[in-house]
């Protein structure tokens, strides 16, 4: 006879409180390998004793890739494999307490009961995750702190601007929205390994590690159709400049509803807030990391040139680059491949910058082998080396003659401030011990020499490198860029260049200065102003020269990363010359958010936001973007009159909180003079 459907209860409420998943907003049961979860069912006519249960998941589920699983009731959970243990029954009803192992293989499962002879009847499906609270999982963590951080808290601060004004930004990771997780198992199915493999793909997403790497490569549009799609151009015609957005959920829910293509467009912080959100989602602890003053080796030589003309102009030639700063990922899992010292937080990021094994993916790189120099361990450790610890040497170039003249190198310039959001706190936190030896120290040379051997970059002679001569010789005199001013958008930008002659005797110096508008990767987008000058310095005199840069002279050609640089190139007669520049970095004017009376679980509360325009012109195009897990649904879109010259704008709108809690609120409010102003506020919710 062929079974009568059975009814299941999964006891969504009690299972999601005990499985740390009562954040998810679904009515599919979703549970964390390693730990028992409870369900109840009817409609089985045989002693309990005889049920056999069937867990399948992945195209062609089989014993042999553990995607497949049958275990009969037991009196105890297994160590290894799949059981399921009774906990009560009725006149015809069930309860049974299902465990998975440590190391299943994580998505969704159908599972089904089979009684006698009969045939497997379908019980419904689930969905499983990694599971950081339980002590023999790959990513367990033994802090509960930082399982609350870095899993269930979808609020993140990111740190942007350089590494002598550090700014920060709030994001929505929001990986308990919606339709998050099925978008999140949708992307796995995507990946070029899947649709080259799916049986061998999906039997490797028992592992971190792998489904680390394989994510990063998915975030980002190359090769594989991917999440985002990159642009570093300064130009976002046909998708949403980089700096608009607020949060995953967004970009997230465009990819999905357009058919699975990319969405236009993303920079380093976007691929690395969209992979904390799906690596989150998965039960992966994750964070976002940034490093100012970001190396991009691209020829692996662990050395960063950068190439001036005689004019001061910052020239692109060759691929490698500095960045003001760049984003990636850490997650925390073992390596058991490396071995326990290797363990803990591991780079990945989903930005593409190089191929690695012919796709643009990277990690997971041991933050410990970092540290250590130990670049030949898997995955692109020296990428990573590189981006925290790289030389870099600033040549000028002729281009009539093509000739290069080293101006100066710097071993210490790179890899500054490596920040991560605080644990339970709005605050900024130093890591850059955990990448490196104190810069500068005998141990960081050292550790530096090892990467280069193990690269076998000691012993090949380089032409391109500088000869020991050159990187030896001592200029005549140094310089310095001053700021004698607020630096912000919609001020004039004042600044001092502090010349000093080291030497005691005279010095005659012909200064060539240039100011370019610049993407956060230091790419020149447009010149903002140039001027030269010629100086004397008396014997050890040091001299100020005033720089004035008015806002309408900058105004137009001002990116969004709001970033100059100031750069001088001192000619000094019969001597070498030296370089002197500043990348700046402009602050937005401030927005302030009141909440206006007490936040409660499903009542309204009003919240305002006041502009003022700074500027003597008028501003036009005014909107202002609102978003937060737990306080509204989606994204509230405002548009708002255009504001004369100095006038203040104050705009109301309501909100229903629906869960209580620390929550945050952000807004991004945009207008033609300034794009993308953001702020966050932490609205305490009560129940």
């Amino acid at each position: 006879t062929a079974a009568t459907q059975p009814s299941t209860n999964w006891h969504l409420k009690e299972n999601g409180r005990e499985h740390h998943t009562s954040k998810f907003s679904s009515e599919e049961l979703i549970v964390r390998r390693g730990q028992a979860f409870t369900i109840t069912f009817n409609g089985i006519e045989q002693p309990e004793q005889n049920l056999i249960f069937i867990a399948e998941t992945g195209p062609k589920p089989s014993k042999a890739t553990k995607t497949l699983a049958t275990f009969g009731i037991s009196s105890a959970v297994s160590k290894e494999g799949w059981s399921a243990v009774l906990q009560s029954t009725s006149s015809n009803s069930v309860s049974i307490s299902i465990s998975s192992p440590h190391n299943a293989v994580i998505g969704r499962y159908k599972l089904s009961v089979q009684s006698g002879s009969s045939s497997p009847a379908s019980l419904g499906t689930f969905v499983l995750l990694f599971n950081p609270w339980s002590s023999g999982d790959d990513v367990f963590m033994p802090s509960k702190a930082e399982c609350e951080e870095y899993v269930l808290e979808e609020f993140g601060i990111i740190f942007a601007g350089n590494k002598n004004r550090i700014s920060s930004f709030g994001w929505n990771f929001g990986q308990f929205q919606g339709d998050i997780l099925n978008i999140c198992l949708s992307i796995m199915d995507r990946s070029l390994y899947y649709r080259q493999d799916p049986v061998t793909d999906v039997s490797h997403r028992h592992d971190p590690r792998y489904l680390g790497r394989v994510l990063s490569a998915m975030v980002n549009a190359n090769d594989d159709q991917g999440v985002v799609l990159g642009n570093w151009s300064g130009k976002y015609e046909g998708g949403k400049n980089p700096s608009s957005w607020t949060g995953s959920g967004e970009i997230l829910q465009s990819w999905k509803k357009s058919g699975f293509k990319p969405v236009k467009y993303g920079q380093c912080w976007v691929f690395a807030a969209v992979l904390t959100t799906v690596l989150r989602c998965l039960g992966i602890p994750t964070r976002t990391i940034t490093n100012f003053s970001s190396a991009h080796d691209a020829d692996g030589n662990l050395r960063v040139d950068e190439f001036y003309d005689a004019d001061g102009n910052h020239l692109e030639r060759g691929a490698d680059s500095v960045w003001n700063f760049h984003v990636w990922n850490e997650s925390w899992f073992t390596r058991n491949d490396l071995g326990p010292s290797y363990s803990g937080w591991q780079i990945l990021d989903a930005t593409p910058q190089e191929e690695s094994g012919g796709i643009y993916q990277c990690g997971p790189a041991s933050r410990h082998a970092v540290k250590e120099g130990e670049v030949d361990l898997d995955y692109d450790c020296p990428f990573v080396f590189a981006e925290v610890n790289a030389d870099c040497m600033y040549w000028n170039y002729d281009s009539a003659t093509g000739k290069k003249t080293l101006i100066f190198s710097k071993s210490t310039e790179i890899g500054d401030s490596i920040s991560t959001k605080a644990v339970g706190r709005d605050d900024r936190v130093d890591v850059t011990s955990d990448y490196k030896y104190e810069e500068g120290s005998a141990k960081e040379r050292d550790i530096f020499k090892k990467a280069r051997k193990k690269l076998g970059l000691e012993d090949k002679f380089d032409p391109t490198a500088p000869t020991q001569e050159e990187i030896e010789q001592k200029p005549d005199i140094t310089g310095k860029f001053k700021v004698a001013s607020s630096l912000e958008v919609g001020k004039d930008l004042s600044l001092l260049l502090v010349l000093e002659n080291l030497q005691s005797d005279a010095k005659t110096v012909n200064v060539n200065m240039t100011a370019w508008s610049t993407l956060y990767t230091r790419r020149p987008v447009n010149e903002i102003w140039k001027d030269s000058m010629s100086v004397t310095l008396a014997p050890k005199e040091e001299k100020q020269f005033p720089i004035k840069i008015k806002y309408p002279e900058y105004q137009q050609q001002l990116t969004t990363d709001k970033t100059i640089q100031v750069t001088a190139l001192c000619h000094v007669e019969d001597g070498i010359q030296v370089l002197v520049q500043r990348n700046i970095t402009l602050d937005n004017p401030d927005i302030d958010i009141q909440v206006l009376g007490e936040a409660k679980v499903n009542k309204e509360v009003v919240v305002e936001v006041a502009f003022t325009n700074p500027i003597d012109t008028e501003v036009t195009d005014c909107v202002l973007q609102v978003e937060g897990s737990g306080l509204l649904q989606g994204i509230l879109e405002l548009r708002i009159p255009p504001l004369k010259a100095s006038e203040k704008s104050s705009t109301k709108f309501k909100l229903i909180p629906s869960e209580a809690g620390p929550k945050h609120l952000l807004v991004n409010f945009s207008c033609d003079k300034f794009p993308d102003i953001k702020t966050f506020k932490m609205v305490n919710v009560i129940n």
